[in-house]
């Protein structure tokens, strides 16, 4: 027998590279630097995406959105977070709340959060209240404490709808 609530986490990391616009969350952070990979490289919405897909059993990000395939060169993340919520529909869940942590030294997130939020709810099709995304510094350490990338985690609950 299926449980009624499943938990899904994701992970994401890519580079920062000159030359491209930063995408966190569905929004443009201003910034000198953006994320390297095919997509916009959205590290918060991969990692909202990998849980909630992992939450409902169905594989990964890269499985439904291969980085080879010319189809999703430079196409924006919230188009894979709402995929994959719809294939979570159609499986019989829904989101019940996803928490998710950014971690960088800069750009500083914090009064870009809000925004974010109201972005990452949208294409997950819940309330603003169900989604909390926690900017963190890396306190200097690692590459992303030296501001060569950014790495994303996040935790998503779905619960039985049928």
């Amino acid at each position: 027998m299926t449980p009624p609530v499943r938990v899904g986490q994701g992970y994401d990391t890519h580079v920062l590279v000159e030359g491209r616009p930063l995408v966190l969350g569905g929004i443009v952070v201003p910034f000198d630097k953006g994320l390297k990979g095919h997509s916009d490289a959205d590290v918060l919405a991969h990692a909202i995406c990998d849980a909630v897909l992992g939450a409902a059993g169905l594989g990964d990000l890269g499985g439904h959105f291969p980085a080879s395939d010319p189809r999703w060169a430079g196409m924006a993340s919230t188009h894979f977070l709402r995929h994959a919520v719809t294939l979570a529909i159609e499986a019989g869940w829904a989101v019940g709340n996803v928490d998710a942590t950014v971690c960088c030294d800069r750009p500083r997130l914090g009064p870009h959060v809000p925004e974010m939020t109201k972005q990452m709810a949208a294409s997950l099709g819940v309330e603003p209240s169900a989604v909390r995304i926690a900017p963190k510094s890396a306190e200097g350490l690692g590459f992303a404490g030296r501001g060569e990338g950014i790495a994303a985690l996040a935790v998503c609950l779905l619960y039985r709808t049928d």
